[in-house]
């Protein structure tokens, strides 16, 4: 009897024994992965930037007087030539000499202002025939073998840019013309009305009004700002990129515009990379050089009818494009701790293997915001952890929570 009772207590220990090893062994490490894939890869420059009209005009008053009131408001379409305010004169038919060297003086400002942009709009249109001229000869020797078609590719880009600048030379003189012929009527409306007849404030362009400066009924001087005016139909997209970024960038590098509120990404140019930085104090209280970057909209205008001026929208400029490339998600990479020297040791992920996890050191080409474009030490198909956890180590054991 004493023998059976020793063998049940032992039997007893044993398992218990059995039962705390299982209780307090280590058990595997929760973790996210994916899948190593061949696809094509971009590198991005990614930012925040906002919408703004390409042209924008200050209407003013051309004459001291009584201001009718205005009952046009923001986002009303006017069209070339509209009445936009009415002025109650408060000169005298005798014309006062002060007042009238104004009047001249603007006359004259318009005047020249107006033979600038002439000559600007026929230097335009200058180089818009010669880039066409351009174009023509390339694609007839593209067509013999003798141009390459990216050689073909920026002739037409050169044309098309010349054509837009013709287009903004031909607006500019049309509204200096019109600024003249304000500026002529205004004088002439000086020295011939009779007090008290109105005058008439037009629009210089078609468009909608941005802001009404006076609304309400009262005495203005020569030049008071009234309205602004803009073409919501000519926008374009700015964007404060860091210095070093913008290194990158070229005019005619493709932009994707994400994030503006709409059903699909807008596709867009660079037009131009200005010359010169600013600084600028982020939010983290770090002062930071950037330099603003502009951005033409290349999608139809159907497509982005509903964005307005100073809209925020997502800026996703691509600088490289690979066609068919391995990557991983960029949350599986990590920098591998220095060595003894202090010399960087590279790059590592996790590699899923029969449960446990291995550290693989991979040559790392290239990565933007999702993805890491790798050259060697992982394979197409094999699972790598996503985020790894601290515990994680090489040869840890794993237990995946999704599949990849």
């Amino acid at each position: 009897m004493q023998r059976r009772s020793w063998i049940t207590l032992s039997l007893a220990a044993a398992a218990a024994a059995l039962l705390l090893g299982w209780a307090f062994r280590p058990r595997p490490v929760e973790v996210e992965v994916a899948a190593a894939r061949l696809g094509p890869f971009e590198t991005t420059v990614d930012e925040d930037g906002r919408t703004r009209l390409r042209d924008r005009f200050v209407v003013a008053s051309p004459l001291a007087g009584q201001l009718q009131r205005i009952t046009l408001r923001e986002g009303d379409s006017v069209q070339a030539g509209q009445v936009l305010a009415t002025l109650q004169p408060a000169l005298s038919p005798l014309l006062g000499a002060r007042d009238r060297a104004q009047l001249q003086a603007a006359l004259a400002a318009a005047q020249a202002a107006l033979q600038a942009a002439r000559h600007q709009a026929q230097a335009a249109q200058a180089r818009l025939a010669q880039a066409e001229l351009a174009l023509r000869r390339s694609a007839d020797l593209a067509g013999q073998g003798f141009v390459s078609a990216s050689q073909l590719d920026n002739e037409a880009l050169a044309a098309a840019q010349a054509r837009a600048e013709h287009e903004a030379a031909r607006s500019a003189e049309d509204t200096a013309r019109f600024q003249w012929e304000q500026a002529r009527a205004a004088l002439q409306a000086a020295q011939q009305i009779e007090a008290g007849e109105p005058f008439a404030v037009r629009a210089p362009v078609s468009g909608r009004v941005l802001k009404v400066h006076q609304a309400s009924e009262a005495t203005v001087a020569l030049g008071t700002p009234l309205l602004e005016l803009g073409d919501t139909r000519r926008l374009e997209v700015l964007a404060e990129l860091l210095t070093t970024d913008a290194l990158q960038v070229h005019p005619g590098s493709p932009v994707r515009i994400e994030g503006w509120g709409g059903p699909v990404p807008l596709q867009a140019q660079v037009r131009l990379v200005e010359p010169g930085g600013f600084t600028k104090v982020s939010a983290l209280g770090v002062e930071e050089q950037r330099v603003n970057v502009l951005m033409d909209l290349t999608s139809p205008p159907a497509q982005w009818a509903a964005l307005g001026d100073g809209y925020r929208v997502g800026v996703r400029i691509i600088t490289g494009q690979q066609a068919r490339v391995l990557t991983v998600p960029v949350g599986a990479l990590f920098p591998l701790p220095a060595d003894h020297g202090g010399a960087a040791a590279g790059w590592g992920v996790f590699v899923l293997d029969g449960g446990h996890a291995r550290l693989h050191t991979v040559a790392l080409r290239g990565r933007n915001a999702q993805q890491a474009w790798l050259g060697e030490g992982v394979q197409a198909g094999q699972s790598v952890i996503i985020y790894p956890p601290e515990a994680v180590r090489d040869g840890a054991r794993v237990s995946p929570r999704n599949s990849p």
